[in-house]
C-alpha cells in the first residue's frame, strides 16, 4: 500500500479509530492490531511475500533466545546463523541474478560460455529493511544491550510495524521496542505533530517530487538531446526528486507512528546544508549510515587501528552502502564517489566537524564560507547522485558527464540562455524555504495555519490529479 493512496487515506483513520476507541482496553490488543494492520499494509502490495516475511521474523524471534544463551561459543554460532539467514535471503531475492549475470560475463570473457538459471522474481518489497531490523536485534542481544523479547507479536511489531516496514527508517530494538512493550495513552499534541509531519511529508512526495520526477526521467532518457545545462538542471532536479521523495516518505512515517503513540527515529535532518560529505552522510539516511557505523565499521576497527585500517574500513562501509542500494555497478561507483569524498576529511582529522551544530546556528542566514561549504558539498553530492540515477549502467554516468563538458565547451553560450526544465527551480524553492526554517528542528513543523491549509490544498490537489497513477516512493526499490 502506497502512502500516497486513496486506499491509505482509508486505511489509516480506520486503524486509528480502531486502535484508540475498540482495542484500547488492552495493551495486547493494540499491539495485535497493529501487527494485522502491518501484515495487510504489507499484503496489499503482494500477499505471496508474506510468507517470507513471517519467516524471516520467526527464525530471528528464535535466534534471539539462542544467542542470549551464556555459552558464548553457542551464542556465536547462533549470531552467525542469523546473519547468514538474513543475508541468505537478501542474497537470493535481491544480488542472485547480479552475481550469476557477472559471472557469466567473466566465464564468457575466458571463451566459456555459461547459461545461468535467472530468477524470474520481483525484488520482495522492504525486504532489506526488515532484514536489518532483525539483524540488528539479535546483534544487540549478543552484545548485551537487549534481552530477548517473550512476546513474539511484541517482536513483529517492532519488525512489521506498517509506517516503517517498506522504507525505513530502520529502527533499533532498544528504542522501539520498549514503547511497543509499555501501555501508550492518546496524546492530542502528539497527534497533531503526526498529522503536521503527514502533511508536509506528502507535500515533499506529491507536490514536489513527483513533478520533479517527470522533468529528470524526460531530461535523462533523452540526454543526447539536451545541451549541458540542461543536463546540469536535469542532476539538480533529481538531487530535489530523490530527497523529497525519501525524506517525504519517513515524514510521513514518523507522522503515522506519532498517531499511535510512538516515536521513531530520525531519518533526515537537512542534508542539503551540509558543510561538508561527513557532516551530509550524518543528515542523510540516518538510520541506515548510523547501522553500518554500528553494525560493520566499528566492529571492523572503525578508525582506531591505525590510519590503513581507517582508510579501509571507509572504503568498505560506503562500497556496502552502495550495493545496498542495488545488485549494479551504478550504486557500487556511487558509494566509491562518496569514499573519496569523505576520505580527504579521515586523513585530516576533520570528519567530525559539525556533529551537533546546524548551519547559521543562530543568525537567519550563512556566512559566505558557509555558504561557500554547502554550495561545494551540494555539487559532490550531485554529481554522485548521476551514477545514482542512470538506468542503462555505468556507461550512461560518464555519457551523462561527458555530455555536459563537450556542450558547454563547445557552446558556451547556453550558459546565459534559460535551460530546459527551468521550471524545476519552482518546485525546489518551497523545498528549500521550509528546511531551511526548519533546520534547527526537524520535528518542529509549526507552519502557520495560512501555510498549512495551502500545504493541504496543494497536496490534495496533486492526490486527486494522479488517481490511477500513484508514483512509488524511490526506496521501495532497495
Amino acid at each position: 500500500m502506497l502512502f500516497n493512496s486513496f486506499e491509505f487515506l482509508l486505511f489509516l483513520p480506520v486503524v486509528f479509530i480502531l486502535y484508540w476507541f475498540v482495542f484500547n482496553k488492552k495493551l495486547s490488543w493494540q499491539n495485535g492490531l497493529v501487527l494485522v494492520a502491518s501484515y495487510f499494509f504489507y499484503g496489499w502490495w503482494s500477499w505471496k511475500f508474506m510468507g517470507l516475511l513471517m519467516l524471516s521474523t520467526a527464525l530471528d524471534y528464535a535466534y534471539g533466545f539462542w544467542v542470549a544463551s551464556t555459552n558464548r561459543k553457542k551464542a556465536k554460532l547462533f549470531l552467525w546463523l542469523s546473519i547468514i539467514n538474513n543475508l541468505g535471503i537478501l542474497g537470493v531475492f535481491k544480488y542472485y541474478n547480479f552475481f550469476a549475470t557477472q559471472f557469466q560475463n567473466g566465464f564468457d570473457f575466458l571463451g566459456l560460455h555459461t547459461h545461468p538459471i535467472l530468477l524470474q522474481v520481483a525484488l520482495p518489497i522492504g525486504i532489506s529493511f526488515y532484514t536489518f531490523h532483525g539483524m540488528s536485534y539479535v546483534f544487540d542481544i549478543y552484545r548485551g544491550h537487549q534481552k530477548p523479547v517473550k512476546s513474539f507479536i511484541d517482536y513483529a511489531v517492532f519488525v512489521s510495524f506498517f509506517p516503517l516496514l517498506v522504507a525505513g527508517p530502520i529502527e533499533r530494538a532498544n528504542h522501539l521496542l520498549p514503547q511497543v512493550q509499555k501501555p501508550r495513552f492518546f496524546n492530542y499534541a502528539q497527534a497533531v505533530e503526526g498529522c503536521r509531519l503527514i502533511l508536509w511529508g506528502m507535500f515533499k512526495k506529491v507536490v514536489i517530487a513527483d513533478s520533479l520526477a517527470l522533468i529528470v526521467d524526460e531530461i535523462f532518457q533523452n540526454y543526447p538531446d539536451h545541451n549541458g545545462i540542461t543536463l546540469v538542471v536535469g542532476a539538480i532536479a533529481f538531487s530535489f526528486q530523490i530527497y523529497g521523495d525519501f525524506s517525504g516518505y519517513s515524514d510521513i512515517a514518523l507522522g503515522t507512528a506519532k498517531l499511535f503513540g510512538f516515536e521513531l527515529l530520525s531519518n533526515f535532518k537537512f542534508p542539503y546544508f551540509s558543510r561538508d560529505v561527513a557532516e551530509f552522510w550524518r543528515r542523510w539516511h540516518i538510520s541506515l549510515s548510523s547501522w553500518f557505523r554500528d553494525y560493520l565499521y566499528i566492529p571492523l576497527g572503525g578508525s582506531k587501528n591505525g590510519q590503513y585500517k581507517a582508510i579501509r574500513n571507509t572504503f568498505i562501509i560506503f562500497l556496502v552502502s552502495g550495493f545496498w542500494h542495488g545488485a549494479s555497478w551504478n550504486f557500487i561507483a556511487w558509494g566509491f564517489i562518496h569514499a573519496c569524498g569523505f576520505l580527504p576529511l579521515l586523513l585530516l582529522n576533520r570528519n567530525r566537524r559539525h556533529v551537533t551544530d546546524v548551519v547559521a546556528q543562530n543568525r537567519k542566514l550563512p556566512s559566505l564560507k558557509e555558504l561557500w561549504q554547502m554550495s561545494t558539498t551540494f555539487i559532490f553530492v550531485t554529481f554522485a547522485w548521476i551514477f545514482f540515477r542512470t538506468d542503462d549502467g555505468i556507461g550512461s554516468a560518464f555519457n551523462y558527464i561527458q555530455h555536459i563538458g563537450v556542450s558547454i565547451l563547445e557552446h558556451p553560450g547556453q550558459l546565459l540562455m534559460p535551460p530546459g526544465g527551468k521550471i524545476a527551480l519552482l518546485y525546489i524553492l518551497p523545498l528549500l524555504i521550509g528546511d531551511w526554517y526548519l533546520r534547527r528542528d526537524e520535528r518542529r513543523y509549526k507552519f502557520s495555519r495560512g501555510i498549512t491549509i495551502l500545504l493541504a490544498c496543494l497536496s490534495a490537489f496533486w492526490l486527486i490529479k494522479s488517481i490511477g497513477n500513484n508514483t512509488t516512493f524511490i526506496y521501495f526499490q532497495f
